[in-house]
């Protein structure tokens, strides 16, 4: 792993960024509480890495992304049921890492992103070779020149 890419995981519940609301005096909340965890979650696990790996600067270019969240099956869902095609939106999932992956100074803008290579919700623990923790696993790379 180099200087021009990151993995790492996060462990913790993944919430989606939702809408805010307007509580008075041009002030704006998050609708969701569980929205600051997870983003301080996702914000200290790239600061972690990004110190082991010594990474000074965010990474600023073009950019290639892998994400995928890992969601406790809930106790209500059948066995049957193989993908978590329910709440959270993955967009919404996506909305809060990258704000803070951008937060944590691992990239400069969620805009340098050109690429997802994979952008996926699964449920943890599911079988045999998927993410055994909840939460995510993330690698970020910047686009070689002329890719």
């Amino acid at each position: 792993m180099s200087a021009r890419e990151c993995y790492f995981h996060v462990h913790g519940l993944p919430a989606p960024q939702g809408s805010k609301r307007h509580v008075g005096h041009g002030v704006m909340v998050e609708s969701s509480k569980r929205v600051a965890p997870w983003r301080e979650a996702v914000k200290w696990a790239a600061i972690g890495t990004m110190c082991a790996q010594r990474i000074t600067r965010p990474l600023d270019g073009p950019l290639s992304v892998r994400m995928v969240f890992a969601l406790p099956r809930p106790a209500s869902a059948p066995k049957s049921r193989r993908h978590p095609d329910r709440k959270p939106d993955l967009d919404k999932l996506l909305r809060s890492t990258m704000d803070a992956l951008t937060d944590a100074g691992l990239i400069a803008d969620d805009a340098r992103v050109v690429e997802f290579t994979r952008l996926a919700k699964v449920y943890a623990f599911d079988s045999p070779g998927s993410v055994d923790f909840v939460g995510a696993v993330i690698h970020v790379a910047m686009m070689e020149d002329g890719a």
